[in-house]
Parts: C-alpha cells; structure tokens; sequence
C-alpha cells in the first residue's frame, strides 16, 4: 500500500481556511491565462493545481482570459487553451474573460481618483521610470502627482473618449513614493492603446494594467484562493492595497514555483519568436514545451499529470530534468501502448532455403506488460526488412545480433543463420543472405538451439512505407536562458531528423492519429496528424530508456 504523500503548503493554507471557517469554508480558484500565445508544459502545472484544488476540496474553478492588452490577444489562442485544459482532463465552473469588467474596473479607477488615490499623469514611461528613484532612494513627484481631483476626473474620462494619442497620458495610483518595494511606487493601472479588441470592438481605447485587473477580478469573483507563480510575490502588497482601499471583497494571493524544465525555454516571448522565425513549425512542433507540442509528440495528459504530482508544490524556484517527464510517459506507455514491428533503416534480408511466393501468419502478443490487448498475425515470407545495424560483416565477439555464421532469432518466427551478402560499389551492405531452422518457430520450436539475440523484421511484400520523424531536445544548452548572447543561437540543430521511407507492419496504415505504439527495440511513437490513408507518419515521443544520462554520465 503506497503512502499517502503530506500536504503542500497550499493545501494546508485551504485545510485551515476550511476549519476556521473562512470564506464559509468555500473554495473558489481561478486559472487566468494570457491569450497572447499557446499554453506550456509551465502552465500546466499551474492548471494542475488550481484545478486540483477545487476538486480535493469540493469547490469550483473558473477560467479566466487576462485579455487586458488587446495588441497582443487572438481568438486563436483562446481556442487552443480551452482545448488544452478540457484534454489535461479539467473542467472549469465559468467562463469568464477581465474584459467582461472593463465597465466596473473603470469606475473602481473613478472611486481611487475621487478618494485621492489616483492621477492623471503626462510624464512618459522613460521619464517615469527616471524619476522611480532607486530600492534605497526614493521616487521623486512629478508635477501630475498634486493635480485636484476634478482635473484628474476630468483628463481620465477624456483619455477614454479618445482625446489622447497612445502613451500620452497613463493613470497612476497615488501609493508611496519611498516604499522600499518599487511596485508600490505609484504604479501604472490604466494605458491608452488605440486598437481593436478581440471581444470588445473598438468600445475601449485605454485598458488596464495586470496589477489593476487582476486583484480586482478575483474580488468581483470572490474568488478565495488566488494562486500565482513567485515573481508575484512583490506584486502582493499592491494587491491587498487595492483590495482595502476600494473596500472589496479580500481575495488572498497565494505564491508557489513556476514549472522550468532544462534543454527548453518556458517565455512566451521567446517561443513566438520561435514559431514566427521558423525555428520549428508552428506552435504545436512536437520538439516544443507548449501543451499541443507535447499532444502531438505522444504525450498524455496523465504523464503531464503525473509530472505535475512529482514535481509537487514549492515555495523555492528550481529547474526540473526534462528526463523527469520523459519518464512519466514511458511508465504509461510501457502498460499501454501496444508492441509493433517497425525498420527504420532498413536492409533486404533473403532467406534461401524458405520457399518463394510461400506467405505464413505469424502471431504476435499486442502487449506482455497487458493479456486483454490479446494478439495479432503478421504475414511472413523468404524476403524481409531488418535494420542495418542488426548485421555486421565482421561482428565482435559480443555481437549479438546477425553476421556470417551468427544465428539470431527473427521475433515471433524462427531462428535463422547469415551466410552471405551483397554490397554495392560505394561498400553499402545491399542484400544479406541467410537460412532458417524450420523447427524453430516461435510458440513450438523444437530445434533444441539456444540463441542470445532477438531482432525484429517486417516482411518486404507486405510492408507500410512510413514516414518517421526523431524528435530530440530543442536546445543543446541544459539553460538557454543562462546562457550570454542571444538564446536562439543554441538551438539544437540535430533536434529533428526525418526518416522518409521507413517500414512497418501492414496493419499500421490503419492507425488513427494520436495512437501510440512501442516499436520494439526503438521507442515509443504516436501518429502525427500529417498521416494519409497511403502514408502514416510517426513521431517518435521518447526513446526506451534515457540515452541523455548515458551522455551526461560519460561527460562527467
């Protein structure tokens, strides 16, 4: 019986709140992504959590958009984060997007100007900056910082009417100059921006900062358990002081560390700028972070869950081994995904002494790690596919495999034994010649041979031509980011190589995109959306054991 892991500090912080009654003992969580890109791998965990919340403590989650900056937002991403919640197997309560409040967070705008709390100002955001002082100098006034509240009423409602060109004028919360923490340094709450909005047209042309939206939606919410990543935690002060000071209801925010796996980059930023140049094809490349990359190479929402539930909940950032992850799915896959025969550097392999034009089934488990995934037959005949590396024309003593003279056994069928081969005038191994022991057949072999090596095959009249794509770490630099210069320049350019006619078992023309398969002896794939009736197309999710800490252990 495993034992039940101890609760994160969230849960505790819930655990608490229930018992003494706080909020009536209610849980409200939100997720509130920004529809300025495609989820990652890093939000996940962040969904993983407010959702999982809500369900452990019978509460509720709601989705909300962040679309506050309309230059950046698109129905697109919208789209795709709803689909990557929905298949991480999340259901959220409502709905909702910041703009459905753009009418409310203005007037809580007017309530801060007429109590005092906030200005009209002209200065621009280099001189703003300019005059923030330093963390032990304090912030010095600019000349909008003493305008009376009638002028301060009067510029704000201009600047919605349109009056202002972009950056001319900005609204600023009258906080404390000297606070040592510089966002309490009258920040910024409104920005003009003259653009069209994807929800709201051209209704509005100033819109609110994060700081100023987001607090103040969780509160229309009353949502009880605000859960951010670390880089909030500075931000919390301005969060509380909105909440007190326009006297509504007090969300609490609560801190834990951001999910960052090495050999990628976790910013939004950076990954459209990967999309954009074509450093991959598109954002749901299977060589990304993001969730649909992830969809698409083979992972699962389980594996993604399971890392998630690994990685657990943290007050301290750290960087988390993409290997981590590569084993979560390769403990799923390993139970689930079905055994296939696949070639992927294939070379003609003739047996001579099996009759010609003779085609025998062979069976085959589905998978031993699962009896219910039953069997299927394979047609067998004297000429197949095997990989290239199975033969060597002047094997060492441990070779295991096929050379003139070694016997091997061909999975599922017989032992055989190499006798010759053919090469063209470039040296290539073209045809390897070999002869079976018809006793042997796999499941009633009485030949009495014992032999230390299995390969597999498919047979060459019968085979699916494939197209395989090996996928390996975007970036040859465990942290991009750390590195100096710019980070694009450490983009692995080994990280996809297309195997354009590779050979599978016939059945697998019929594979529906997003199957997954082990090919035995080469990893797990899962078919790419890409795939025609005529032609499959594979992506390799991850190899059958992690061959990065063969390489990390031999650099060391």
């Amino acid at each position: 019986m495993s034992e039940e892991r101890s609760l994160n500090f969230i849960e505790q912080i819930v655990e608490d709140d229930i018992a003494n009654g706080v909020n009536d003992g209610r849980v409200l969580t939100r997720f509130p992504p920004e529809p300025n890109g495609y989820l990652h791998i890093g939000h996940a965990k962040s969904i993983a959590l407010n959702f999982g919340l809500a369900q452990k403590y019978n509460g509720k989650t709601n989705l909300r958009f962040d679309d506050t900056n309309p230059v950046t937002e698109d129905t697109e991403y919208v789209d795709s984060i709803k689909e990557d919640i929905k298949w991480l197997g999340f259901e959220w309560e409502k709905e909702l997007y910041a703009s459905d409040y753009f009418d409310q967070l203005y007037a809580f705008a007017v309530k801060l100007i007429e109590k005092g709390l906030a200005y009209v100002e002209d200065a621009s955001a280099e001189q703003i900056a300019a005059m923030k002082g330093t963390p032990t100098t304090p912030g010095t006034p600019t000349p909008a910082r003493s305008r009376s509240v009638a002028e301060n009423l009067d510029l704000f409602e201009r600047m919605r009417n349109g009056e202002f060109k972009d950056g001319e004028k900005t609204l600023r919360a009258k906080v404390d100059l000297a606070s040592p923490n510089m966002h309490m340094r009258d920040p910024l709450i409104y920005r003009i921006k003259h653009a069209h909005h994807h929800r709201t047209g051209d209704k509005w042309c100033i819109y609110p900062m994060y700081d100023f939206a987001h607090g103040q939606s969780d509160s229309i919410e009353n949502i009880t358990h605000s859960v951010c990543t670390l880089e909030f935690i500075p931000h919390r002060p301005l969060y509380e002081w909105f909440i007190k000071e326009l006297d509504i209801f007090p969300s609490r925010q609560y801190e834990f560390a951001r999910l960052n796996l090495n050999y990628t980059v976790m910013s939004k930023r950076k990954l459209k700028q990967l999309v954009e140049e074509g450093h991959v094809n598109g954002w749901d490349d299977p060589r990304m972070p993001t969730i649909s990359g992830l969809r698409r190479r083979g992972y699962t929402p389980a594996s993604i869950r399971m890392l998630c539930e690994r990685v657990g909940v943290q007050k301290r950032d750290n960087m988390i081994e993409l290997s981590l992850l590569e084993f979560c799915i390769r403990e799923e896959l390993n139970k689930t995904a079905n055994r296939v025969m696949a070639v992927l550097d294939p070379v003609k392999l003739v047996i001579t002494n099996y009759p010609e034009g003779q085609v025998e089934e062979m069976t085959a488990d589905n998978n031993p790690e699962d009896e219910s995934a039953g069997t299927r037959t394979l047609p067998f005949s004297n000429t197949l596919y095997i990989e290239r590396e199975d033969f060597m024309e002047n094997p060492p003593k441990k070779f295991f495999r096929l050379g003139p003279g070694l016997v091997v056994r061909l999975k599922n069928a017989y032992i055989i034994k190499g006798e010759s081969f053919d090469k063209d005038a470039a040296g290539n191994i073209t045809t390897i010649y070999a002869t079976y022991m018809p006793e042997s057949k796999s499941g009633g072999d009485h030949s009495g041979l014992t032999v230390k090596g299995t390969i597999h095959w498919v047979s060459a009249a019968h085979a699916a031509t494939a197209e395989v794509r090996i996928y390996d770490r975007l970036f040859t630099s465990e942290n991009p980011n750390a590195e100096d210069g710019d980070f694009k320049s450490f983009i692995n350019p080994d990280s996809l190589q297309v195997i354009k006619e590779a050979y599978v078992e016939p059945g697998l023309l019929q594979a529906k995109p997003g199957e997954r398969f082990q090919f035995m002896r080469k990893g797990y794939f899962s078919v790419d959306p890409d795939s025609t009736p005529e032609k499959v197309v594979f992506n390799r999710t991850v190899t059958l054991k992690d061959a990065w800490a063969k390489e990390s252990a031999k650099g060391k």
